[in-house]
């Protein structure tokens, strides 16, 4: 072979080398098919909610990552929290559901505690794993506020308000609450109750009657919740992994990926948030909370 023949071959094979290259970092970042629909590098996406809910953003983050991401056919979202501000927990809960309209798989892995908000984030999944002595459950809505005015009374202060509207003030720690602004109050409650209890009739397939029965804000184990239809099955985290990949073609041993979570100081100030946090008491301001 020739010069010129060894240089058309050389970049030939340069030319393949980088078309491969290409196609398989387009399957890893949803780009297009290539290698993923061919199976290869086909794995299990991971995503942690750990510890109170106070912000949705990191989690979307990577639920979106992966939704954009066409070699992860399924993911396991391991839910290892109390409950958290309503809003927050709502878009974690149509995110997942987004993801399984867009041909996702997603199975729930609950950790120690799935409570509250926590659950109901589980229940936007297709699959809910719980081990045995999980506490679930705790469906419903609380709405906390505190009164300081006879604090201030006997430190002698005074408060002055200028207000725009009646109910501007709603809630104010410094003097009683009124009764309309309790049934005001009342109502934003039990609506937010009435949302809960539909993402659980719809994500469990339950009647309302049913679910009803036990949404009076009790917290079960995993095993005394499985047999209330809240949970599918018992298990722990790698079972749930397995059941993933069996949903998803992979098999009992799929390969997994876990990646885009938060920051390292956003992942310490969560687990301070944690270590401080527990199922009862969480109670350091007045907050709307699914908990």
């Amino acid at each position: 072979m020739n010069r010129r023949g060894r240089w058309v071959v050389g970049g030939v094979i340069a030319v393949g080398v980088l078309l491969i290259l290409f196609v398989w970092v387009a399957g890893q970042s949803g780009g297009g098919g290539g290698f993923s629909s061919l199976g290869a590098f086909r794995k299990v996406g991971l995503v942690e909610i750990e510890g109170p809910i106070r912000s949705s953003a990191s989690v979307i983050r990577q639920l979106k990552h992966y939704g954009r991401d066409r070699s992860i056919p399924a993911l396991v979202i391991r839910v290892n929290s109390p409950g958290g501000e309503v809003g927050a927990t709502q878009e974690i809960y149509e995110e997942i559901l987004k993801l399984r309209k867009e041909g996702k798989r997603v199975v729930a892995s609950l950790g120690g505690v799935a409570a509250s908000g926590g659950y109901y984030v589980a229940v936007a999944a297709d699959t809910i794993v719980s081990n045995p002595g999980t506490l679930t459950g705790s469906i419903g809505v609380v709405l906390e506020l505190y009164n300081f005015e006879g604090l201030l009374q006997k430190l002698g202060l005074n408060l002055y308000v200028v207000k725009s509207g009646k109910y501007k003030d709603i809630g104010s720690p410094l003097r009683p609450m009124l009764p309309e602004e309790r049934e005001m109050l009342q109502g934003v409650t039990d609506d937010t109750f009435d949302q809960f209890v539909g993402a659980v009739v719809s994500g469990r397939r339950l009647s309302r009657e049913a679910v009803l029965k036990v949404a009076d804000g009790r917290i079960f184990t995993g095993r005394q919740a499985q047999g209330f239809g809240l949970v599918d099955l018992l298990g722990n985290y790698e079972d749930a992994v397995a059941v993933a990949g069996e949903m998803s073609g992979l098999g009992r041993r799929p390969d997994t990926v876990k990646e885009g979570g938060p920051g390292r100081w956003e992942a310490l100030l969560k687990r301070l948030d944690s270590e401080l946090s527990s199922l009862f008491l969480q109670r350091i301001s007045a907050r709307y909370s699914i908990q």
